[in-house]
């Protein structure tokens, strides 16, 4: 997008601010249900900064305006917001404040702050609110002052919603609905509000399609007692679905009649609400009800541990995803420079094998296709016609992943692309090794993400560098392909509740090394938590890999490995062919047979 248009994008909104008397204006990067990736409807920031990225803040004063994102995007946004005129704060860098300090240090008294609460979580919204009081600033945070500028704003989504059956949830909606409210009276509450779209789905084992690789519809739950209500958009709505609630018991209510039906509800309290999952809108409505009892919703972490049907089949889907990344990484090494294919040419391709596989129904992320410095790009997408080509002499990164009847897959492989030198190839020895490190850990139960990352940081850090985000996130199961509460991550967030892993939670391990304008390095695995034993000293866990592609051995330096480091990839690499021979043919068993030897 053009600097000049986002210039005057941003003068026409000032224009409007000033029509309301608006002294600030800020745009959050979500939709009413704190969703990760958003519908066009809601790309607000995209529109008024250009940047692309699926995190980021936008903060605009009249005379200034700044953009919050983390370190997956700051080369990307650093090229995105050139002469825009919109200055980048680099999230947890020395010296950048937070939005909130920044908004504690530069509002001024009698000023005018506004955003549209629907967008804004309400723990974030609850900390704006408590800095602009003591600052004597009022907050508005019911408008949408977008609404006079984006005037060809796309239209929001409302697919038709299917049910999921038992073969493949595992567990029946009626079963679900009851362990969940015994939850909510464990906690000490009467009643529960759910916004996350992915929750929800879960709950009534239904899957949607308004969000493009999220296979939730938009809705919000509310239990009131035992008696249960779910907000969904009329058209969405079909009659076998009908049939489906009114077996459950569950009333099914026009979503667009949730807020004015929560202000005149009489809901029972104490009231269980999650400040990261609810925005700030249904949290100022309901903190006029009576007691609020803040926790993880308990949705939360019932489907993050995944049940015996579901880790089965996310067992087979695995290997079938895992077979098609191997061919498709054969014939990168193969052909990519030799026939001069494009970043774009080659995602697509690789996107199109994958849709082949029986039981697809959607990618779960847009394909990161990357070559060369691109890849030092962490959510890069290659663009038809405005994109690299592959050459000799650097990696090729590609982070992947599908929505499949039995699971949603996530997977990143680097490869090279003829000879890279020696010092690139330290840099890439040494993820593999953080990611088989990680991989092979022994741990005790009530450890969280905290406590495992450095297993995987530590063989970055040596070499005096990090990779500006986690080492792992939670992943769902026929659902958002990031899925909380656990994750693996130094970094202890704000106000959050240690989360620990547990068997049957999914995980990614996933490393890098990122140097802008040089080159990407990341080596992705899904790992699935298992119970060793359990005895005197506690219950000790480890995680076994569902990710079975090899790692190409023509980055490794085997004399920059520790002879455990080696064997560890030594034995992943026999794993995957053990895993992977029944299901190839022809020159990709030869080729698999000889990028998974033996190295040492």
């Amino acid at each position: 997008m053009k600097p000049g248009e986002i210039k005057n994008r941003l003068e026409a909104l000032r224009n409007v601010m000033k029509a309301r008397q608006a002294d600030h204006y800020l745009m959050i990067t979500s939709d009413p249900h704190g969703s990760e990736y958003i519908n066009a409807c809601y790309k607000e920031r995209e529109y008024f900064s250009g940047f692309t990225g699926s995190n980021g803040d936008l903060l605009v004063s009249l005379d200034e305006a700044l953009l919050w994102t983390d370190g997956r995007y700051f080369v990307q946004a650093e090229e995105e917001l050139e002469g825009s005129g919109i200055k980048l704060m680099r999230i947890g860098q020395s010296g950048v404040p937070t939005l909130v300090d920044y908004i504690k240090e530069h509002a001024r008294a009698g000023e005018h702050f506004m955003m549209d609460g629907r967008l804004c979580d309400s723990d974030l919204g609850i900390r704006i609110m408590d800095v602009l009081k003591t600052k004597r600033v009022l907050l508005i945070s019911d408008s949408d002052l977008t609404l006079d500028v984006w005037t060809d704003r796309p239209a929001d989504s409302a697919e038709k919603i299917r049910i999921i059956p038992d073969e493949l949830s595992g567990k029946n909606a009626s079963a679900k609905i009851k362990a969940l409210i015994s939850r909510i009276k464990e906690y000490g509450a009467s009643s529960h509000i759910i916004s996350g779209l992915d929750d929800q789905m879960w709950l009534f084992n239904i899957r949607g399609n308004d969000i493009k690789c999220n296979p939730v519809a938009y809705a919000y739950t509310v239990i009131n007692g035992r008696e249960v209500s779910v907000y969904l958009k009329n058209s969405s709505v079909s009659a076998e679905l009908s049939d489906h609630f009114r077996h459950l018991e569950v009333n099914v209510k026009d979503y667009d009649s949730f807020y004015d039906d929560l202000e005149r509800m009489n809901l029972q309290a104490p009231v269980l609400i999650d400040p990261k999952s609810i925005n700030y809108r249904i949290y100022q409505i309901l903190r006029m009800k009576g007691k609020l009892i803040e926790r993880t919703n308990p949705t939360a972490l019932m489907k993050a541990v995944k049940n015996q049907t579901e880790i089965k089949l996310l067992k087979d889907v695995y290997i079938k995803d895992s077979v098609v990344l191997t061919r498709f990484l054969h014939f990168m090494k193969e052909n990519a420079a030799a026939k001069g294919i494009d970043e774009y040419t080659a995602g697509f391709m690789l996107d199109r094998m994958r849709s082949e596989i029986k039981g697809f129904n959607d990618l779960s992320f847009p394909t990161i296709s990357a070559f060369g410095s691109n890849a030092a790009k962490m959510h890069y997408e290659a663009e038809k016609g405005n994109c690299a080509k592959i050459t000799e002499g650097s990696f090729y990164l590609v982070d992947s992943g599908g929505q499949y009847d039995g699971g949603t897959t996530d997977v990143t492989r680097t490869i090279l692309i003829g000879d890279v030198g020696r010092k690139l190839k330290r840099h890439y020895t040494r993820v593999v090794t953080a990611m088989l490190r990680l991989q092979n850990t022994i741990f005790m139960q009530g450890c969280t993400g905290e406590n495992l990352d450095i297993i995987a940081r530590e063989p970055i850090w040596e070499m005096g560098m990090d990779y500006k985000c986690g080492t792992g996130h939670g992943i769902g199961y026929m659902l958002n392909v990031h899925e909380g509460p656990a994750a693996i991550r130094w970094r202890i967030k704000e106000k959050s509740d240690p989360v620990p892993i547990l068997p049957g939670m999914l995980l990614s391990d996933e490393p890098g090394v990122y140097v802008a304008g040089s080159h990407g390095i990341r080596i992705e695995n899904i790992i699935l938590c298992e119970e060793i034993e359990t005895n005197d000293d506690g219950t000790f866990l480890h995680f076994v890999p569902l990710t079975y592609v090899p790692i190409d051995p023509d980055g490794i330096l085997v004399d920059e490995m520790e002879p455990s480091d080696l064997r560890r990839l030594n034995d992943y690499q026999a794993a995957v062919c053990d895993t992977l021979i029944p299901f190839m043919e022809g020159d990709d068993v030869t080729w698999l047979k000889r990028v998974t030897r033996e190295l040492g």
